[in-house]
């Protein structure tokens, strides 16, 4: 279906991509992973022909359309909302407008007239006549309601605009679907469509994300990529994932055998060369020993920080109790009486509007007053909080990575912060950046290690998985799971919430939905009651 054919991209003198040789097929579902800067979305861009390669090609087979997930939010302002969706299939639109010119001049030639022909056979064979009406149907599946539909995307919020171009992208069954992140800012109920659509998709889908479960759920190959090179494994992330994992620990304990029969084999022949009697053995062993060759074991290009919460106290029985809180910003209900009552080591997952979660933490944190109610935290508990907006710890801030750490450390020895940023992946001259010109990431992993350094017994943290790449995702999951502390926090990320939390709390605008139950045991249950509303 599509192809890459000794694809090479040179940026400098470090090739991104050497020679690469790869090829995708029809109803299959492709993962494409690797470490951020390993060039997901520059692989992406190449096969959509957006970005030429130094040297190869990319083949497609003949008539077959592709479409990508375009990343610019405002390259169609000035057009409607359905018309957007409709443009993904760029034939069918230009048909469209052409038919449409024609008949709005009036009268028209016997030339226009069998032209208007050609292109009213051509709009029918494209099944031209259900596009507004299939158009629809997607945006309504996204969570874009009717009402948006014919107004100009220049007057939709980002999260909106998202899902049109997500739509966009879906319009017309493509044969050659390319999607680079289209889970993010999407919700539970979008995603949840999305990956049902893909399940039943029958032609080529090529996926970059950093969402685990969407890429478990529909996934049929995992292409990786590492070392400038793209491998293709069959199976979902989950898969790949244990499988690379078991053949390199395999490929380790296989040399650490050789090593072993290596070390034998010289001390025999230190031990015997001399000797007349055992000469003969000991060169014999000696040609045996030119001939064991270790396992070259490429490191991978992916590196996983050391994520670890652990507590220096002991939490007691009361943890946080909240009764009626409240909080209403500029007339409008944020939070609405909302009382809850956190046991020892719950690890909750709050779920529902992210204006009214931050605001939650905030208030629990003492960042801002409610409007009425109260809270009261446990004497036995020591808190940290890891806010969704991290701008005001590294805004302007005019120290080096190691006294930005060390602001937040018992130990302020050198020895000691530069081998604990050295575990969250900032080695050598890293540590010595400046806080104010890190990363997204950088940021995030500067956030975990603050957290880390507390010793807290309570950490309430607010979508801490946002520009983390999946390696740092999964080492954030393993370390929230593994804690005995207790743990308040938000995440988008399915497998990150199925594997942490232990009760849901979902804000409604009636309260609270509280449930002692894991996150699929959750969405299980209120299919359940959805459905019973419906009878």
């Amino acid at each position: 279906m599509i192809s890459a054919n000794n694809v090479t991209l040179q940026y400098g003198k470090q090739p991104l991509f050497a020679n690469v040789n790869i090829q995708f097929t029809s109803g299959n579902c492709y993962g494409l992973i690797g470490a951020n800067g390993a060039g997901k979305s520059t692989f992406l861009k190449i096969l959509s022909s957006e970005i030429e390669p130094s040297n190869g090609e990319v083949i497609i087979e003949k008539n077959k359309r592709l479409t990508i997930l375009k990343q610019d939010h405002y390259e169609y302002d000035e057009f409607k909302v359905l018309d957007t969706v409709i443009m993904g299939f760029k034939r069918l639109y230009d048909i469209m407008i052409e038919k449409e010119e024609i008949y709005s001049a009036g009268e028209f030639s016997d030339e226009d007239g069998l032209r208007l022909g050609d292109l009213e056979a051509e709009f029918a064979e494209l099944d031209g006549w259900n596009a507004e009406s299939d158009a629809s149907t997607l945006l309504n599946n996204l969570g874009v309601k009717t009402e948006f539909h014919d107004i100009y995307m220049k007057d939709l919020d980002e999260i909106l605009k998202v899902k049109v171009l997500l739509a966009q992208a879906l319009f017309g069954n493509p044969d050659i679907l390319l999607l680079d992140e289209p889970t993010n800012h999407l919700d539970i109920q979008a995603i949840t469509w999305l990956e049902n659509f893909l399940a039943d998709f029958e032609n080529t889908v090529i996926i970059v994300s950093h969402d685990r479960h969407f890429l478990n759920t529909v996934c049929t190959h995992i292409a990786d990529i590492d070392f400038g090179k793209i491998q293709l494994y069959i199976g979902n992330y989950d898969f790949w994932y244990q499988s690379s994992q078991l053949a390199l620990q395999q490929m380790r304990d296989e040399n650490k055998k050789k090593e072993t029969k290596i070390k034998e084999m010289e001390d025999f022949v230190r031990r015997f060369s001399a000797n007349a009697s055992k000469s003969k053995q000991a060169t014999s062993r000696k040609k045996l020993l030119e001939k064991i060759v270790l396992e070259d074991i490429k490191p991978s290009s992916r590196k996983y920080p050391f994520v670890s919460f652990k507590a220096e106290r002991e939490i007691g029985n009361d943890v946080l109790t909240t009764e009626n809180l409240t909080v209403v910003i500029n007339g409008v209900t944020i939070l609405n009486n909302i009382s809850i009552t956190v046991r020892p080591y719950d690890k909750i997952a709050f779920l529902g509007d992210n204006l009214a979660k931050t605001t939650f933490f905030k208030v629990i944190t003492g960042e801002i007053e409610p409007t009425s109610g109260s809270y009261k935290w446990g004497v036995t508990t020591s808190r940290t909080y890891f806010p969704k907006d991290n701008t005001e710890f590294f805004d302007g801030v005019d120290l080096s990575l190691v006294d930005w750490l060390r602001q937040y450390s018992e130990d302020k020895t050198e020895t000691f912060i530069r081998s604990f940023l050295g575990r969250m992946l900032f080695s050598g001259d890293d540590s010595l950046k400046k806080a104010s010109v890190l990363s997204g990431g950088e940021k995030v992993r500067c956030m975990l290690s603050k957290m880390m350094l507390s010793g807290s017994n309570v950490y309430i943290i607010d979508e801490p998985t946002n520009h983390l790449d999946l390696e740092s995702i999964t080492a954030v999951n393993n370390g929230l799971v593994d804690t005995k502390c207790n743990l308040l926090f938000t995440s988008h990320d399915h497998q990150f919430l199925q594997t942490v939390a232990n009760r849901i709390i979902e804000f409604t605008e009636d309260g609270v939905n509280d449930k002692l139950m894991t996150f699929d045991e959750y969405l299980e249950d209120k299919q359940k009651n959805k459905k019973k509303n419906k009878k």
